[in-house]
């Protein structure tokens, strides 16, 4: 169990086994970043040809181990690129970088910028979530890295309240994120529909009584007495029937009301469409827009913000059977509107249909979805950058909340053609799907805001970073959990810039 500290201590003097300290990539020459001004004292003018001597260049992503021979207190110096310029986003990097970097030390004492609250939270979100593993499946429960028995950030600011807080929500963040990731990297077989929802109940339970969360629970035959076609109709392959989680927080004299609605396709076989063989492998993460909505939620409880959010999650695997959609069915979703089917690997727009009229029954003042739903949106923006779009004002409030969480988002458009398309069904009220190759994630945006009543609202396109290959920064192979800080942001600075 790793123990937390924030302190205003000189990393030159202290006695832990690593000291992590940033490096700026200088016009002429590499410096020492703004927190490592002791440990560059303390070497003095051998600092700057021991660093060329290392090749030091103070790249991003760039990590250097020196034996410090008593220059220094701690017997290690780890030395993590920051790239030109101090910014939350490559301090977070940075922190994330030396986390895998530096094994089996007892003690770690972070000098990396952290004279403001953005920079302390930074620091702390890097190293938590840099350093993550999914260890669960493993035979030998010993990890291959160990984590560290005390971390230490320092920070001129420590003593400061502003500063403890933004510690402190950091690491209820990384959290948030961690079992964001754990959810999103468990075997499908083990986290179907019925056990992930069980998951979410337990997750919301473990708040306490006073967390004013409160969760419910609709099998598959209250979906059927409720009319969810496309849970139904999605989930009907597969031996693990579906679910819908519903749950509500609710503050005291809350000042907004928002509805988070998130995709949870457990697995994702295509259906009777059904994928090539190499694109299943990772279509456990097809559930990590409900993993991040319900994660979201728990985390604003936790926080005790003062907006009601109303999180709908819509759990299903979709699989081959018998009992399994067919192109050219028609099903109904909730609330009456007629979809007819053409594609059934486009499933996450039907599962998200039932809940987004869910989602407006309540009456929120917005209304956000978060889904991998798309991979057209992954060949636009690349495997990094999360699409937004909807409502224009929406939107916007979407964008200044991602760059505050250093959550990479851009803006797409929905435009009018798509109304056209989603409405070409000769049988049907909708058109599910229409093999046009191009701008499809456009056309699933455009399917889904059909479903919002009208209500200001934003559509999240998750595919392409919620699961990725190798580590960069703070991002480990895998799930990312991406999602969770946008959203939490998001409630956060309210909408139209309004910070609660």
């Amino acid at each position: 169990m790793t123990s937390y500290a924030l302190r205003a201590a000189n990393p030159a003097k202290t006695k832990a086994d690593a000291v992590v300290v940033g490096v700026l990539s200088g016009s002429s020459a590499p410096t020492l970043a703004p927190g490592g001004e002791e440990v560059a004292a303390a070497y003095g003018r051998k600092l700057r040809p021991l660093l060329a001597s290392l090749g030091v260049r103070g790249r991003a992503g760039e990590v250097t181990k020196v034996p410090t021979s008593g220059a220094l207190g701690s017997p290690l110096l780890v030395l993590v690129g920051l790239g030109a310029e101090v910014s939350a986003d490559g301090v977070r990097a940075a922190a994330g970088s030396a986390a895998r970097a530096v094994t089996n030390a007892a003690s770690v004492a972070l000098a990396l910028p952290a004279d403001s609250p953005e920079l302390i939270a930074a620091v702390t979100e890097g190293w938590l979530l840099g350093g993550y593993r999914f260890t669960a499946y493993r035979q030998d429960s010993r990890e291959d890295v160990a984590a560290a028995g005390e971390l230490v950030v320092v920070s001129p600011i420590a003593r400061r309240q502003e500063a403890v807080r933004a510690f402190d929500e950091a690491r209820l963040l990384a959290e948030a994120v961690v079992t964001t990731r754990d959810w999103v990297n468990t075997p499908p077989a083990d986290l179907t529909p019925p056990v992930f929802a069980d998951a979410v109940v337990a997750a919301c339970k473990a708040l306490g009584r006073g967390s004013k969360v409160k969760a419910t629970v609709f099998d598959e035959k209250q979906l059927a007495e409720l009319g969810c076609g496309g849970i139904l109709g999605v989930g009907g392959g597969s031996a693990a029937p579906p679910r819908l989680v519903e749950i509500t927080y609710t503050p005291k004299n809350p000042v907004g009301h928002v509805a988070l609605v998130g995709k949870g396709i457990t697995f994702d076989s295509g259906g009777l469409t059904i994928k090539p063989g190499n694109s299943m492998t990772t279509m456990k993460s097809d559930m990590a827009g409900a993993a991040a909505v319900v994660q979201a939620t728990l985390l604003a409880a936790r926080l005790e913000l003062p907006v009601r959010i109303s999180a709908f999650v819509p759990m299903a695997e979709n699989m081959v059977s018998g009992a399994a959609m067919r192109p050219g069915d028609v099903l109904t979703i909730y609330g009456g509107t007629t979809v007819e089917i053409s594609n059934t690997d486009a499933e996450g727009r039907l599962i998200l249909a039932d809940a987004l009229v869910r989602a407006t029954e309540v009456e929120p003042d917005v209304v956000l979805d978060v889904a991998t739903l798309t991979g057209h949106m992954v060949m636009a923006l690349g495997d990094k950058i999360t699409g937004v779009m909807g409502s224009d004002t929406v939107v916007d409030d979407v964008l200044a909340a991602a760059a505050a969480a250093g959550e990479p988002h851009w803006a797409m458009p929905i435009p009018e053609e798509m109304a056209q398309r989603i409405r070409s069904s000769k049988i049907a009220d909708l058109a599910q799907h229409d093999w046009v190759r191009w701008g499809g994630g456009l056309f699933a945006a455009a399917f889904l805001r059909e479903f919002t009543a009208g209500l200001p609202w934003a559509h999240l396109d998750i595919a392409g970073p919620s699961f990725v290959s190798s580590p960069s920064g703070h991002l480990t192979a895998g799930a990312t959990g991406v999602g969770v800080a946008t959203l939490v942001e998001f409630v956060r600075g309210g909408w139209g810039g309004a910070v609660v």
